[in-house]
Formats: structure tokens, sequence, C-alpha cells
């Protein structure tokens, strides 16, 4: 355990995403993880149907995640995030396939973006803790010639993150403009989620 968690089990990230885990390693917290059980779509399809915007479906299913790992995970602290994606007026999920993932960027090229990325810790069941932060990014111009080429050099990863790209990797090629937090556009707001660790007295002040 580093020297900086003061509590005696690691924090438990209900998550798979490895760049979210490796944020929270880099900085000094011990993290297992634990894929929640949950259909996402599930959880969503009633807030679409009520007109809820994304940064208020990003934070429900970050809540949702958080509550559905916690209650077997007794005692354990839960890390859940979440991250939607809009541009103008209309929502991105993850694309199925590289066809998709050239759609959705084709369509972001030459626009502005917002991510919206939320956070929810979790004990036995209950909210500790929740935020999210926003970010806008710009995508420049892109001819299709060019989209298939970062789709092709891109791999897999294009099928990783809503929007067809990763900030971290090849997907900066597509970028123009960010306005916002780095943590927030990789997918966690960590600032916030650390100052809500210290808050609730599981990392030292």
């Amino acid at each position: 355990m580093t020297p900086l968690w003061l509590t005696a089990t690691p924090l438990v990230l209900a998550s798979g995403s490895v760049t979210r885990r490796d944020m929270l390693v880099a900085a000094g917290l011990p993290v297992e993880t634990a894929k929640p059980g949950l259909d996402e779509r599930a959880v969503e399809k009633p807030l679409v149907e009520q007109g809820a915007s994304a940064d208020r479906i990003a934070s429900a299913l970050a809540e949702a995640k958080a509550l559905s790992v916690s209650q077997v995970q007794a005692g354990r602290i839960v890390l859940a995030a979440d991250q939607t994606l809009t541009c103008d007026g209309q929502s991105f999920h993850k694309p199925e396939n590289a066809t998709a993932a050239a759609g959705q960027i084709a369509m972001l090229a030459g626009q502005v973006h917002e991510l919206h990325s939320a956070f929810a810790l979790a004990q036995d069941g209950s909210i500790l803790a929740r935020g999210i932060e926003t970010a806008r990014l710009t995508m420049r111009p892109l001819d299709p010639a060019f989209i298939a080429r970062y789709v092709e050099a891109a791999g897999p990863a294009v099928l990783s993150s809503v929007g067809g790209y990763q900030l971290e990797g090849l997907g900066a090629q597509l970028f123009e403009r960010i306005e916002g937090d780095h943590f927030t556009i990789l997918g966690l707001p960590l600032l916030p989620v650390l100052a809500a660790l210290r808050e609730h007295g599981h990392l030292a002040r």
C-alpha cells in the first residue's frame, strides 16, 4: 500500500478500463478492478426517453455501476465512472466496428464536441460522493482518405472509446484545439475523485 492511502483495502474500480486504472495507480492509489454486471443501455433508455441531458446520463450510469459493485463488495470503497459524448445535440456511443468508428470520426470532423466524464464513489450500496466535469474538443477537418488511414493505423483501439479515438495515442492527430482537463478527456475527472477520497478519509490530506 502507498503511504498516501489510509484504508486497509485497495480501492475497487468498477470498470475494465485500463486507462482509468493506470491513472489511479499513477496517482498512488492501490486499485483492484471489478466489472459491473450492468446493462448500460437499459439504464440509459428511460433517461433518453425523458429527455435527460448527456451529463445527467453519464452521472446516472456512473452511480449505477458504483452501486452495482458496492452491493457485492461489502465494506469496500468503490469508484465508477462513465463518459458521454455529444455533438450538435447528438449523443454517441462506442463504435461497434471499424466502419462505425470511421463514420463517427467523419461526423465529428471540423466540429466541436463535448465529453462529459462523471464519477461516483459508493460503499455498501450507498453513494458517498459524485461529480462530473466537461471538456470541449475541436476536431480538425478530415478527408475520407485520412480517416481510413487513421482507423487502419489505430486498429482495435478505435473500438474502445466513444468517438473512435484515444487522445493519449494516435487520436491526438485528429484535433486542433482542446479545452478542458486532460484527465476528464481520458474518462475520469481525477482531481475531483482525489478530493472526494480525501474528504472521506481514504487519502492523506
